[in-house]
């Protein structure tokens, strides 16, 4: 099988299901941003400093490829079977925030990103989700889309900063906080 197609030369994809839309449709929006998210992902991924946390790392790109594939499925098709996130994924980010962050200091103030390539790819990684999540939320308002979608990008934004916090702690890295 050939990667291109030349079928998309024109400015126009297909949903899964076989609806042509717009490059700029706002369900292929919301795919890529969610699919840039998750390179994002496994660029931190990929550093030693999170040898640890690769296998969760892999979970989140997992779901992450749900929601993409969801987003990028034609809503009005009824014949496609939608498989949506895990259930339990926004608990399962919980769960892990809990964790890293009975190890760090409370927040006292907002932090800067920085200190560290680690850091501050963990701080762009959540500007990214964010993104994710505001385009997601846009699409919602037009095509509805699935609310674990919606909680579980929510999440993984709180997930990336606290992992940016702990990396910090754990490479020794002062964080500099935000003075007025």
């Amino acid at each position: 099988m050939k990667i291109y197609t030349r079928t998309g030369d024109d400015g126009i994809t297909s949903l899964s299901g076989g609806r042509r839309v717009p490059k700029y449709h706002p369900r292929v929006e919301a795919s890529g941003s969610v699919d840039e998210l998750m390179s994002w992902i496994g660029l931190l991924r990929d550093f030693p400093g999170n040898a640890t946390r690769k296998d969760f790392l892999t979970y989140i790109q997992n779901q992450l490829m749900t929601c993409a594939a969801v987003l990028t499925s034609d809503p009005d098709n009824k014949k496609i079977r939608k498989h949506l996130p895990d259930s339990n994924c926004a608990l399962k980010l919980e769960k892990e925030i809990d964790k890293m962050e009975r190890k760090l200091k409370p927040q006292k103030s907002f932090v800067l990103p920085g200190g560290n390539i680690l850091v501050s790819y963990c701080h762009i990684a959540r500007c990214v989700c964010r993104r994710a999540e505001r385009i997601v939320l846009k699409l919602n308002q037009k095509e509805k889309s699935p609310e674990i979608i919606h909680i579980f990008l929510n999440r993984l934004s709180d997930y990336l900063f606290v992992l940016s916090r702990i990396i910090s702690l754990e490479l020794d890295i002062q964080e500099i906080t935000w003075s007025r």
